[in-house]
This record gives structure tokens, sequence and C-alpha cells, in this order.
């Protein structure tokens, strides 16, 4: 389960200060999916990379699993992300020099997992077992976000974190990227935290928080 407690979050440029998050607290359990939902600024990115562990609120804490990972040093947060969590970004982040397979195969590595058979199976599941040996450049983008959730989630972690992974997709790609998200992770017993402004997404989340100016306004 995944516990956020009281977070708060400003950012400071110069002389002036932005609350981007305010008092924000959620539970979400093991295996279900959240939906963070909001117009543009209101916090949802900041709220994802505090529960990553990319950013450190001011106040307040985030036990995932048990572990309250701002309290964690910067080598002990790394290992437990690197094992436990996949993150999906807006444009993919593909290693460019990367093929495919060396994308999807990454974090594999990294845990020191077998690669092959977990590679294969992940790009017939997401319909791409023919661009195995692909260079990110010769992707479309719905197909770049598609080979990012499959690396996202090679390594079986607990927790995936999507940050508007339809926002550049037409509606087509979206729902396919969407199924395949939902399926795929539902099947794995992944919790999946996702920010978004797609109803399709929304509708398809056990839970929804819905963030504005930073604060909570509705679950």
């Amino acid at each position: 389960m995944i516990q956020v407690n009281s977070i708060s979050k400003t950012y400071s440029s110069g002389r002036s200060t932005t609350q981007v998050l305010s008092d924000v607290s959620v539970f979400v359990p093991g295996g279900t999916t959240l939906a963070v939902a909001g117009k543009s600024g209101s916090g949802k990115t900041t709220l994802l990379n505090c529960i990553g562990g990319l950013e450190k609120s001011d106040t307040g804490n985030v036990n995932c699993f048990g572990v309250d990972i701002h309290k964690l040093s910067s080598g002990k947060l790394s290992f437990f992300q690197r094992r436990n969590m996949g993150f999906v970004f807006q444009s993919g982040n593909l290693i460019p020099y990367l093929t495919v397979f060396e994308n999807i195969s990454f974090p594999l590595v990294l845990n020191k997992m077998e690669k092959e058979k977990r590679v294969e199976e992940l790009l017939e599941k997401i319909g791409l077992r023919k661009l195995i040996s692909a260079m990110p450049h010769e992707l479309s983008g719905g197909e770049t976000q598609r080979v990012a959730f499959a690396r996202a989630i090679a390594h079986s972690p607990k927790m995936l974190l999507a940050d508007e992974p339809t926002a550049s997709l037409d509606t087509e790609t979206g729902s396919l990227l969407v199924k395949n998200m939902f399926d795929m992770c539902r099947q794995e017993g992944c919790t999946i935290i996702l920010s978004t402004h797609d109803q399709s997404l929304i509708r398809l989340s056990d839970k929804t928080l819905t963030l504005l100016d930073g604060k909570v306004t509705g679950e």
C-alpha cells in the first residue's frame, strides 16, 4: 500500500514562492489504481514525483510498502526505486542509442534478472514483437509510449507511476495504451498511480484524487 501523509511542497524563484502542494494526503491500497486529476498547474506531476521519490516534500511523508521513502539515503532510495517502481513519462524518455529490446531490458539488467524471455513476452502483449530491433527514432508516438510502458513494468515493480501517459496520443492510440496498462498491471498485481486529463483513464481507475491549486478538492 501507499500512504501519503500531509505533504506540502513550495518552489522558490528569486523573491517569489509558489505553493505547489498543500497538505495532501491519500491512501492507495496495493494492487489498485489511483487517477490524480486536475487542471494544468494543479500539482499533479509534483505529487507523482514526491510519491516516486523524484522530489522530496517540504513537510509530511510518503510511505510505500512499509518504507518511509523520504527517510532513505540517496543510495538506498535509488535501490528501492529500481526494484519497486516503474515510471512512464509524457515523452516516453526512451534511451535514444538503445534498441527497443535494449530499452525494455534495461531495468532487468540493473536488477540482474533474466531478460530475453521477459522482453519477448512483453512485446507480444503490447503488439510490437516485430519492432524488437528498432531504434527509438523509428517509432511512432504511440509505439514509443507502449515501449516505455513495457520498460516500466519489465522488472515486475510493485508500483507504476505514469505522468499524463496519453497526453500526446490520439484517442485510438491512447485507448490501446490504456488497455495494455490496466490489463497487464492488474494481472501482475501492480499498483498504478497516474496523473491525467483523460476521462477514460479516470473512469477505469479504482479511485480519483482531484487537485486544485495544490489542494485536494475531491476523492
